[in-house]
């Protein structure tokens, strides 16, 4: 992939179209400011922190797997002619260093995801498949990984909106004064809606969670308090689940007569759909809001509406 993105950047350098020959979603004569997001979730956080004062592009596609993405020049460009750019910086964008590296804007201010929170190391939780022979193996050799869904949290994401507003006013500071206000006003709905998952797991009948998917929720189950057991660690790119895994999870929805099973947007839902066979558990999606469908974008879904349909979902697999 680096040496790919590589090549891509100096094509393009040669080839001049950094400074505008191909077709770009930014208009740099628009009078806002313009900030680029890799993923949904602080694309929304941008959009309402910026309000008429920002244009916001997200690289991601509607509908669209962020492991299976890579930037195309337009996507490059965009990155070049942002005031902000804002990437998580986990391995699902680990192209972002070399991209950046070839970008040549000294007023560019980056945002990272990971870096406007506490990062908690990644886990194999149980039920995970090859749970006994699991190892994360990238390319960092013996380096410390963490979970990068680190907006999953309300608390976190309040965070994240605060160090976006900062560097907003940085960038424009003619509007600092605004970008604070409603900052702080989306901060107040963050905390109401932090409040609501507290109210739902502190009044509900368990706190087990079950995920026949992968599990990019390890922030948010940490924020609530929550035991859960998924296929998959974090949003590993694993084929099939073991037997064995497979196995566990009837088992444990069987056993703990769980009454929802969980899969994530985006899925096939294949394995959700085996484990409510094997159980009568009901299926429910619960979004860790890296992305939404096409119809969903269309239809103005935000951090904030996803998010309570997962309240009231979550209501429901506790109860």
């Amino acid at each position: 992939m680096r040496k790919g993105i590589s090549l891509l950047l100096c094509a393009l350098l040669l080839l001049g179209v950094l400074s505008g020959c191909a077709q770009q979603s930014i208009d740099p004569d628009d009078g806002k400011l313009h900030i680029v997001t890799t993923i949904f979730a602080p694309y929304d956080f941008a959009r309402e922190i910026g309000g008429e004062d920002v244009s916001v592009t997200m690289l991601l596609k509607p509908g669209s797997e962020v492991h299976s993405y890579e930037p195309s020049p337009k996507d490059i460009i965009a990155i070049r002619n942002a005031d902000v750019f804002v990437y998580v910086g986990g391995e699902s964008d680990v192209w972002v260093r070399d991209v950046l590296a070839g970008v040549d804007n000294p007023d560019l201010r980056v945002v990272t995801l990971m870096d406007c929170v506490q990062a908690l190391e990644e886990e194999t939780v149980e039920g995970m498949q090859g749970e006994e022979d699991h190892d994360h193996d990238h390319d960092h050799g013996e380096e410390t990984e963490y979970d990068e869904h680190v907006w999953t949290s309300p608390k976190n994401a309040a965070l994240i909106c605060e160090k976006l507003a900062d560097a907003f006013a940085a960038a424009d500071p003619a509007h600092a004064e605004t970008y604070a206000q409603r900052c702080g006003d989306y901060v107040e709905q963050l905390d109401a809606l932090d409040a609501e998952f507290r109210n739902v797991v502190e009044s509900s009948a368990r706190k087990t969670v079950i995920f026949a998917d992968r599990f990019p929720l390890r922030y948010f189950a940490d924020a609530y308090g929550l035991t859960y057991f998924a296929a998959y660690p974090g949003c590993a790119d694993a084929a099939e689940p073991s037997a064995a895994t497979v196995a566990f999870l009837i088992d444990k929805v069987r056993t703990e007569r769980i009454p929802v099973v969980f899969c994530i947007e985006l899925s096939n839902q294949k394995l959700a759909d085996t484990v409510c066979e094997a159980t009568g558990a009901k299926k429910l999606q619960f979004s860790s809001c890296h992305n939404v469908t096409a119809a969903e974008f269309e239809d103005g879904a935000t951090y904030l509406s996803i998010m309570r349909q997962n309240a009231a979902a979550l209501r429901e697999a506790l109860n």
